[in-house]
Order: C-alpha cells, then sequence, then structure tokens
C-alpha cells in the first residue's frame, strides 16, 4: 500500500501544534528539526538543539522529561535522525514519563546532504515502529484538517506520546540561531531550573 503525497509545509506545522511554546522544554534534532525549533521558540532560553549529534534528541528529551517531571518536554526531531537512534523509542516507552511528546517531521529524504530519499518514503514507517515499541499514543498528522486534533493528541493524550507529522520535502524554516553551545547550555538550564 503506498503512502499518500505529503502536502504539509514544515515551516507553518509547528506553530499549530504548540500554540503557546513557552509552556514546553524543547530538544531538537540536527540540521532542519533545529531551525524550526528555532523558529517556534524565537530560538528561546527552552530549546535545546543538539546540532552535531545525529541520533540524540529523544535520548536527551527522555532524560530532561524523567529529571524534571513537573514540564511538559517536547522532541522535534526528524525521520533520518530518528532512524539513527531507532532504538531510543523503546527506551522511552519502557521508561514511560508522564510529561513527553515526541514529534518526528518526516520528509521522506536527506534535505542536509543533498535532498537522497530516505527509508520513509518506502516501506519503513515510523509511527508503527513507535506503535510497536510500546509508546502510549502514537498518531499520525497527514493533512491540515488534521492539525486541530494532532495539537489536542499533544495535550491530552496518555504520554509518552509519538506524532508523525509527514510534510513535503521542502526547506525547513528559516532562522539564524545562535551556534554558541556553551551559551545555549546554559540559558536552557536555566530555563530547566526555571520550569522545574
Amino acid at each position: 500500500m503506498s503512502k499518500p503525497t505529503p502536502t504539509l509545509d514544515r515551516r507553518e506545522v509547528l506553530s499549530k501544534l504548540f500554540p503557546s511554546p513557552d509552556d514546553y522544554l524543547f530538544i531538537s534534532g540536527l540540521a532542519g528539526s533545529a531551525r524550526d525549533g528555532a523558529g517556534l521558540t524565537e530560538d528561546g532560553d527552552n530549546l535545546y538543539t543538539m546540532a552535531g549529534t545525529m541520533g540524540a534528541a529523544v535520548p536527551m528529551g527522555l532524560g530532561v522529561a524523567l529529571s524534571a517531571p513537573d514540564s511538559q518536554v517536547a522532541v522535534i526531531t526528524g525521520d533520518g535522525e530518528l532512524l539513527m537512534n531507532i532504538g531510543s523509542i523503546a527506551s522511552v516507552a519502557n521508561m514511560a514519563p508522564g510529561n513527553l511528546s515526541i514529534v518526528c517531521i518526516d520528509n521522506g529524504c536527506h534535505g542536509e546532504t543533498g535532498g537522497q530519499t530516505g527509508h520513509t518514503s518506502g516501506r519503513t514507517d515510523l509511527a508503527k515502529m513507535a506503535d510497536g515499541a510500546g509508546l502510549a499514543s502514537v498518531m499520525v498528522l497527514e493533512t491540515e484538517d488534521q492539525l486541530a486534533a494532532a495539537a489536542e493528541f499533544l495535550v491530552e493524550a496518555p504520554s509518552p506520546r509519538f506524532l508523525l507529522v509527514r510534510v513535503t520535502d521542502g526547506p525547513p524554516t528559516v532562522f539564524k540561531r545562535n551556534m554558541n553551545p556553551a551559551q545555549c547550555r546554559t540559558r536552557f538550564r536555566n530555563a530547566y531550573l526555571g520550569n522545574h
């Protein structure tokens, strides 16, 4: 069975999924996910990007969620980055934090290295993998008319939540974010302590 052709623009999705981004601690993956997260939060103190550490966003988000149980934590990752460390979702499922959402922006390609076709444009289905790993709640967002239900899912569905967002292979959000790791670490620590 073939998958429907994506119609969602990744640059317009996160602001509808997270209308109050200040209420979250965000961990983003590298590259496009980092820019999308920076655009959502205006590169806010409550965002920590895992630039240069492919596959680390979900484990980092899990650690933050477990250590800050009174904060809502959201991971913004991409299909390629998640596949680099797919076993991390099994750890999330079994540790089962009650405050963690994982949003996977799935464009079916490797946008940072030339747009090569990725596994999820073929037979690989990350939502089925998340469900098989045992995550409490799994949803697929493919069309604009599902956005309101997806935003509600991220608030009301049992945690940990996994939202697969199938998007076009267009560019990520254009945002020049702070690339100084020491500054980013310090400001996220301050946000973490303020929300904790």
